[in-house]
């Protein structure tokens, strides 16, 4: 059953994934549903800026992927269980959701689509592919098989070029071995991607690393539909109140132009 936060005006629940994993979501507004899919280290907390910006025009639910905040983490971990995950709050959100994925969020939300997941159109912030060669992931992999979670995440913060660690996020850190495997070798998956056939925005920031934008101009040219935006002087941690809007207008279009066809 449902709790309502009247406070925040959000809605908090659980699904049942396919084997059985509750996975906890919120839901903000009415409209079109929207399904927000968070990044490496991150849970539905973290997007509750950018739902609260899209709550106007939009019902948007955001959740816990598996191993994070409220859901469970059933396993063997597997990419496969993660898209089933995904389709079980679609399903919740309602038929037709749109998704948007912020860094390895949009890399899991287009890997759910190219397996076959029926939803809207969709929309990627900077998924952390490399647009020209492998990235390995071995040493991050044997931390964590040490169970050295904390050593695990600075290595990653600073390979990422993070400037300073989130609070709380060492208790997240055993899920970077589930964004490694969303991510494979981290280079664009050019064949399967290719079978993806839904509208597609891929957006990065102006003042991100010239690698990241290289990679969402080499993810946007293997996408059947897909287009393009930067906005200036963003970077990987994008600000909501300048996201939202560009988010808006493509879902409105979308659908639209869906309605009109």
């Amino acid at each position: 059953m449902d709790e309502v936060d009247t406070t925040l005006s959000r809605v908090r629940g659980r699904v049942t994934s396919r084997d059985g994993t509750p996975i906890a979501y919120e839901r903000y507004g009415d409209g079109p549903p929207v399904v927000l899919v968070s990044g490496t280290l991150c849970t539905a907390a973290s997007e509750r800026p950018l739902a609260g910006f899209l709550a106007g025009r939009f019902s948007v639910v955001a959740y816990d992927r598996r191993g994070r905040g409220g859901s469970g983490d059933t396993g063997p971990y597997a990419v496969e269980r993660e898209i089933e995950d995904l389709a079980a709050v679609v399903g919740e959100a309602g038929a037709g959701a749109a998704l948007h994925g912020t860094g390895t969020g949009g890399a899991l939300a287009l890997a759910a689509v190219a397996a076959g997941l029926s939803t809207g159109p969709v929309s990627v912030y900077e998924p952390p592919y490399s647009a020209e060669a492998a990235v390995p992931h071995g040493r991050a992999a044997a931390l964590l098989g040490r169970g050295q979670r904390g050593a695990a995440l600075d290595l990653f913060l600073a390979e990422s070029a993070v400037p300073v660690a989130w609070p709380g996020r060492e208790e997240l850190a055993s899920t970077l071995a589930y964004d490694h495997a969303v991510l494979g070798d981290g280079t664009v998956p050019e064949r399967r991607l290719a079978g993806v056939h839904a509208r597609v925005l891929v957006v990065d920031g102006g003042a991100s690393p010239v690698w990241a934008r290289r990679a969402a101009r080499a993810l946007t040219a293997v996408l059947p539909r897909a287009r393009h935006r930067t906005l200036t002087g963003q970077t990987h941690e994008v600000a909501p109140h300048v996201l939202a809007p560009v988010l808006e207008d493509f879902l409105t279009d979308d659908r639209e132009t869906s309605g009109a066809a």
